[in-house]
C-alpha cells in the first residue's frame, strides 16, 4: 500500500481490553511488564474501562467495541483479536476504507461535539502522520 516497511519500531502497540475488574495500576504494572519482557516494541495497554476521560462529554464505554467505535479517528478505529477458536476477528465500525484510501477522518463521535474535534486537531499535530506517510489526505468530515 506505501513504500514503507510494515511495521517500524517507532510505532507504538496498542493492547486495548475491557474489564471493570482490573484496576487503573494493575493495567500499568502489566503494561511496564510488557516493556520489560519485550523491550524491542513500545507498548501501550488500556483498559478501555477508563478511557472515556479522555473524551471529552464521554459516557462510560461498555465494551472495548464500543470504545473503539468513539476512537477520534476512523483509520484507527481498528482492531484483532484471538477469539475462543484460536482464530484472528478483525473488528472495523467504519470499514478499512479510509486506510486503504489513506484517509484520516474524524469517527460520528468526534464529529458531534466541538470540544472533541479540537481534540482531535490536537491530536493530529501531535501524531506528525504526513512526515511518515507523505500521501495522507485529512478530512474534517
Amino acid at each position: 500500500m506505501s513504500d514503507k516497511s510494515p511495521f517500524d519500531h517507532e510505532t507504538d502497540i496498542d493492547v486495548i481490553f475491557f474489564d471493570p475488574d482490573f484496576s487503573y495500576e494493575e493495567t500499568l504494572l502489566l503494561e511496564k511488564k510488557l516493556r520489560e519482557d519485550f523491550p524491542q516494541y513500545q507498548w501501550e495497554l488500556k483498559n478501555q474501562v477508563y478511557m472515556h476521560q479522555h473524551s471529552p462529554h464521554t459516557a462510560f464505554y461498555t465494551s472495548s467495541r464500543d470504545a473503539m467505535s468513539k476512537y477520534p479517528e476512523r483509520c484507527t478505529a481498528v482492531g484483532l483479536r484471538l477469539n475462543e477458536e484460536s482464530d484472528f476477528e478483525l473488528y472495523a465500525p467504519y470499514g478499512l476504507e479510509d486506510i486503504l484510501n489513506f484517509q484520516v477522518r474524524p469517527t460520528p463521535h468526534f464529529l458531534e461535539n466541538e470540544d472533541r474535534m479540537e481534540l482531535y486537531q490536537t491530536r493530529l499535530s501531535k501524531k506528525n502522520w504526513q512526515e511518515k506517510w507523505k500521501n495522507l489526505i485529512f478530512k474534517n468530515t
